[in-house]
């Protein structure tokens, strides 16, 4: 897929704004950080997308979110927002001594930021036209954030309510996806309830679907991401230890049976008439590891291979999934479809990012890349889309 054979993007925001204002650029606030496991990629993914945005045509504003919940103008140095000596980034840091409190008003009508120290007067910054939103986890990719969002009347790039509340929950993804007849793996959910009140049953459970599926197995948190708390357990013997890391994360937790194949990432975009699929892409088997997990991703950058080596049956079959899994999901603006190449040459879905990486070794980018879009010119057609999106019912 080359660049020229992609629609070109609209010409100009939509907002009323922009529109009494001649010359005044959209703004754009970068909100990154949050309470999540995932904090400091989703800071290293705002670095990438605040030094990707084009200033002579946007307005940026960074917002971070500490690692306790509190909203703090940060530092816009993307060079700041990097992994550096393997240890990722953290709001705090940027933040520094100047951590005035930000509020962003629920009234549609007023799209003010406002920033504060206790003890002064609050400060008006001017309107926010559009978030970029860029958190990974709880609290932030799995709806709440757009639920805030959609009460404020500001657009947002990425996924709606819904769609991100299903894309962070494995167990309610994989159920819709069932729904709508895409292949899923073999699972078992273990919800917190069932734990508390009942661990010898649970386990029960557990010991069950290992006799049925045999191991390893792969114990992982319900709605996590970046690989985060997943184990993978060979025998009965590192099954409590691999299921309270998972707890760890999120109370909780799958249990899927190991799928012997390929790796297939593949990103979906949405363009004016509808979504897209990139070149697919595969994450080769990890000789330093012992699955594709955190360390492997972020921190020893482990590459993976853009385009796959797919027959064209297969990347057409692969992308016409990734499609289905992104309409199924009622999902908007863009998603990173992860699959299993099964040993018997079927495609399994395991699951979908809403908001994926966007670090500059990061998959999603790099599968658009080899389609024709480069970096800053994806960023800017997600943020062009958000602006022309109505919030609310759509």
């Amino acid at each position: 897929m080359s660049s020229q054979n992609l629609p070109q993007s609209p010409e100009g925001p939509l907002s009323s704004e922009q529109r009494s204002e001649p010359g005044r650029k959209p703004r754009v606030a970068v909100v990154f950080g949050g309470r999540s496991s995932e904090h400091g990629i989703s800071v290293v993914t705002a670095g990438a997308v605040m030094s990707a945005l084009d200033r002579t045509k946007y307005d940026v504003l960074p917002i971070g979110i500490t690692r306790d919940g509190r909203w703090v103008l940060t530092s816009d140095d993307p060079a700041r927002m990097a992994i550096t000596d393997r240890q990722v980034p953290d709001v705090d840091q940027l933040a520094g001594s100047a951590r005035g409190a930000v509020a962003l008003s629920v009234d549609p009508g007023n799209r003010d930021v406002v920033v504060g120290e206790p003890g002064s007067v609050p400060e008006v910054l001017g309107e926010v036209d559009v978030v970029f939103p860029v958190l990974h986890g709880p609290y932030g990719e799995d709806g709440t954030l757009q639920g805030f969002l959609e009460l404020s009347g500001v657009p947002y790039v990425g996924a709606g309510v819904l769609s991100s509340a299903v894309g962070q929950d494995k167990e309610y993804m994989k159920r819709v996806f069932v729904s709508f007849g895409l292949p899923v793996g073999p699972y078992e959910v273990v919800r917190p309830r069932e734990w508390d009140t009942d661990r010898p049953a649970a386990r029960k459970r557990v010991m069950e679907f290992a006799a049925e599926h045999g191991w390893p197995l792969f114990v992982k948190p319900a709605r996590g991401g970046s690989s985060m708390g997943i184990t993978k357990v060979d025998d009965a013997a590192g099954l409590d230890e691999a299921i309270e890391e998972a707890r760890r994360h999120d109370p909780k937790f799958l249990v899927e049976s190991l799928l012997s194949g390929r790796e297939i990432e593949c990103g979906v975009l949405e363009f004016e008439d509808g979504p897209r699929a990139s070149v697919p892409a595969e994450i080769p088997p990890v000789t330093a590891h012992d699955f594709y997990d955190f360390e492997a991703k972020y921190i020893d950058s482990a590459a993976g291979l853009v385009p796959a080596p797919l027959t064209d049956e297969q990347t057409a079959e692969v992308q016409r999934l990734a499609v289905e899994a992104f309409e199924a999901a009622s999902c908007e603006g863009l998603v990173r479809a992860d699959f299993f190449l099964t040993d018997d040459g079927s495609f399994v879905i395991n699951e979908i990012n809403t908001m994926p990486g966007f670090t500059p070794i990061s998959m999603f980018p790099r599968m658009w890349q080899a389609s024709g879009v480069e970096y800053p010119e994806l960023v800017d057609r997600l943020i062009t889309a958000a602006l022309n999106r109505s919030t609310g019912l759509r």
